[in-house]
């Protein structure tokens, strides 16, 4: 929670630390510090680095969950109107949430994820012939 100071108008402020937690935050996987007001975002929860991210929401932006898990990025979802999605999943709690990817996501992790199946198909694969 962040400590709010009440001025004489009885107004509630913010001191300038909490300012600073609301717009970065601290990645829960690789440490970066991370903006939370970068273009093509709302409601940032993953990191733009790793793709990891913290389970902190019930609906996208309540930040209402009491599990506070690791999300692991684990697959891309291509959305019906082409939009591409980040599929976590927690590492305390199991649950499966999807979360649009944002405009400084990077890419080639988004592509790496894309391409997992790919290179780790869950059969054999051998050469016809």
């Amino acid at each position: 929670m962040s400590r709010s100071k009440s001025s004489k108008q009885g107004r509630i402020f913010h001191d300038r630390k909490s300012r600073q937690r609301e717009s970065e935050f601290r990645c829960c996987h690789c440490r970066h510090m991370i903006s939370t007001t970068s273009y093509g975002t709302h409601h940032r929860n993953h990191c733009p680095l790793c793709l990891w991210s913290k389970h902190v929401d019930e609906k996208p932006g309540d930040r209402a969950s009491p599990c506070q898990g690791k999300m692991e990025p684990i697959s891309v979802w291509v959305k019906s109107d082409k939009e591409w999605a980040l599929v976590h999943r927690c590492t305390s709690c199991g649950v499966v949430k999807t979360n649009r990817i944002a405009g400084d996501d990077n890419p080639f992790a988004l592509l790496s994820l894309a391409s997992k199946p790919m290179a780790q198909p869950p059969f054999p694969v051998e050469k016809p012939g």
